[in-house]
């Protein structure tokens, strides 16, 4: 696993994950900046990587990102969404 990035000039957020085959692919979220808050548009795990649970580790690393940096995220896409309402825990980083 890479750490978590966030690619400011792309307004993208981005990680690494090991495949099943053991490689290295991606799961990223494109946002807009409004603000101290980031809109989540569209978040996509690489094919290699569904049904491994990388996208719900990588939006952990997310939201941990935001409240790190006292940011706040509006779900958009709709599996930020869902992954969101499935986490309470993290409500206080919900715009």
């Amino acid at each position: 696993m890479t750490p978590f990035r966030d690619l400011t000039e792309a307004q993208r957020f981005e990680q690494g994950f090991a495949t099943p085959a053991g490689d290295e692919a991606r799961v990223f979220c494109d946002y807009a900046v409004r603000g101290d808050t980031r809109a989540l548009l569209h978040v996509e795990a690489d094919p290699s990587l569904r049904g491994t649970g990388a996208a719900g580790r990588f939006m952990e690393s997310l939201a941990t990102h935001a409240r790190a940096r006292n940011l706040k995220l509006q779900p958009i896409c709709s599996y930020a969404v869902a992954w969101l309402r499935r986490h309470p825990d993290f409500s206080d980083v919900i715009a």
